[in-house]
């Protein structure tokens, strides 16, 4: 059929019209919070980068997850801000480290919360980086061994899934190992399996006090210029045992998640980063930008693209529009 006959803008006319024949929707089901939890008690520090985030205290962190369940929102990931730091990340893979203290209190208190754990060991470093620094060079192997533990310790305090965070090569599969062994077949991972070396991350590292001291992370991190790689990193993970994949950033690499989803068919989960989030924040309080419009429209793209769960500093704001 020819113009005028056809026209497309009929089906524009009003909101009911729009309603019926929207393809994609956010749902509170795609939506995971991430937390930050650090020592102390009633402590909740704002991060001056991510307004309406918080560094909380396990006490405060339990009242969030309440607030979480509440509004609907399945599952939080959790990153850790510990006692002390030292060259091994010794505390992300003690059994009575943050994590895991807050991990136990979220269980006991929230049992219908789902919690996932930031397997990584940045935040625990005294150098910043995600692994064992022997000079300059990030050690994959000896690093691989003590992310196995922190999954390990991670479940044994009552994780409902691990996200391994890293990078290093050979880690999904050594962590499915560990935990099979232990009897945790049920235990699901999400690999952040191509993760980015970006620059979006900059208000994460205020967060989770994890820049590093030295260097950058691109000998692990991905370069932001390769495509093709990504598709062979999720292609290593999910062979390694991996339930779901993650493309971290998410709004410069849809591309990515596009290919990804296309490629495998597999659960793919986007994670909607710091710097994402504090750029519509910064541009919002200015008057630039209208923030829920244009948060609305960032997180539909994801979904658009192929992402079936967010990972979003926003959800608990898309949660209570939707509820």
């Amino acid at each position: 059929m020819s113009f005028p006959i056809t026209r497309m803008r009929r089906m524009r006319t009003n909101e009911t019209t729009r309603r019926m024949v929207r393809e994609n929707h956010l749902r509170v089901d795609d939506l995971i919070m991430p937390l930050f939890v650090c020592p102390g008690d009633g402590v909740k520090n704002e991060i001056s980068s991510m307004p309406g985030n918080y560094q909380m205290s396990i006490d405060v962190l339990v009242e969030t997850g309440k607030e979480i369940l509440d509004l609907g929102i399945p599952a939080v990931i959790l990153f850790g801000i510990p006692d002390q730091k030292d060259a091994r990340g010794t505390e992300a893979y003690h059994d009575h480290g943050i994590i895991q203290r807050a991990i136990a209190a979220l269980k006991s208190q929230v049992p219908d919360l789902y919690v996932i754990t930031d397997v990584c060991l940045c935040e625990y470093t005294d150098h910043g980086h995600c692994g064992v620094i022997v000079g300059e060079d990030v050690k994959n192997d000896e690093t691989v061994d003590l992310l196995v533990q922190e999954s390990l310790s991670h479940v044994r305090a009552g994780a409902d899934m691990v996200a391994p965070s890293d990078m290093m090569d050979g880690r999904v599969g050594a962590i499915r190992e560990g935990l099979d062994a232990e009897g945790f077949d049920q235990i699901p991972i999400m690999a952040y399996a191509a993760k980015y070396c970006s620059a979006f991350y900059g208000p994460f590292r205020e967060a989770a006090e994890s820049a590093p001291q030295f260097g950058d992370r691109r000998s692990y991190q991905m370069d932001p210029a390769n495509g093709d790689e990504a598709l062979r990193e999720v292609d290593l993970d999910l062979d390694e045992g991996a339930d779901l994949v993650m493309v971290k950033p998410a709004l410069s690499y849809l591309d990515i998640i596009y290919r990804v989803k296309s490629t495998f068919g597999v659960p793919v989960a986007a994670y909607n980063v710091s710097g994402e989030f504090a750029m519509v924040k910064a541009a919002a309080q200015n008057g630039w930008v209208d923030e829920a419009r244009v948060r609305d429209e960032l997180l539909l793209s994801m979904k658009r693209a192929g992402a079936d769960l967010i990972l979003t500093y926003f959800a608990m704001d898309v949660a209570r529009v939707i509820k």
